[in-house]
């Protein structure tokens, strides 16, 4: 019996728990994405919008949009039995990126979600990130009325540094969200291992 518990116990703390926010414009689906493939209830900090808010957010490409992130998303994914994902969803207005700065601390990396339809809307996250050395992925979101792009196309219209991943995604689907999660969590183990070569070399 203390054997097994001691097996157990020496499970429990091999078992990694990584940070990742998932961050993006205005209403390009970081809240479905973690709602969808979070196994637990996520936590959202949703309001109305409201008429004070219109002239602030921008709803020309997603008119039937409701809510807004105010503080951020929470989900949690296991990847494997010894790899756990604590995802942040960030909210995507100017307004609210003072809670960024706290909410990136000790994250592994991040999504950056895409719409085509506006694609202008994702250079504000790919700047923070770039500018802050955090690895991330550029996922676009597959909207059913959006021209499709290619991830090459996508990559030099928003100015990628070269490398950075651009993949094509469905925000609603588990599965599709959980091979961007696996990509983010690849390429950032990837330049983290570069970083601290580069740091002993």
């Amino acid at each position: 019996m203390a054997s097994e518990h001691s097996e157990e116990t020496n499970a429990d703390n091999s078992a990694l728990a990584l940070k990742i926010l998932v961050a993006g414009g205005f209403g390009v689906g970081k809240t479905t994405l973690v709602g969808a493939v979070s196994e637990i209830r996520p936590l959202r900090t949703e309001e109305l919008l409201s008429e004070l808010g219109q002239h602030v957010d921008d709803t020309g490409a997603v008119e039937r949009k409701t809510t807004t992130t105010v503080a951020m998303d929470f989900g949690r994914i296991t990847i494997r039995s010894d790899l756990s994902l604590y995802l942040f969803g960030t909210p995507g207005q100017d307004r609210f990126w003072f809670l960024w700065d706290e909410l990136s601390q000790g994250a592994l990396g991040a999504v950056v979600l895409a719409d085509t339809r506006r694609l202008e809307d994702s250079f504000p996250a790919v700047d923070y990130f770039e500018h802050r050395h955090i690895p991330f992925v550029v996922a676009v979101n597959c909207f059913t009325n959006a021209r499709t792009y290619g991830a090459l196309e996508v990559s030099r219209a928003l100015d990628l540094d070269r490398g950075t991943p651009v993949v094509l995604c469905d925000a609603r689907d588990r599965d599709s969200g959980k091979e961007v999660l696996i990509r983010l969590v690849e390429y950032a183990g990837r330049m983290h291992t570069a970083r601290l070569l580069d740091s002993v070399g």
